[in-house]
């Protein structure tokens, strides 16, 4: 990997790791919602919609879109 995408991947690593339950998040689909609950066995989180709750893999989370939301 060149070295900007190994400072990128470092960063969206660390974010994925300080998420907690209440932080507003996007996922890369677009669709935004609140995490409800975090489950780091398997690495996935409950997120809440207004349309309910959905279990998504953390990975989908968008690092720059969330950073957008939160500002």
């Amino acid at each position: 990997m060149i070295a900007p995408q190994m400072r990128k991947a470092k960063k969206e690593r660390k974010f994925l790791n300080e998420l907690k339950t209440g932080d507003r998040v996007v996922m890369k689909s677009g669709l935004h919602g609140r995490i409800n609950h975090l489950n780091n066995k398997d690495n996935t989180c409950v997120i809440e919609t207004t349309a309910g709750k959905l279990k998504f893999n953390k990975t989908m989370i968008s690092m720059d879109a969330s950073n957008q939301l939160n500002k």
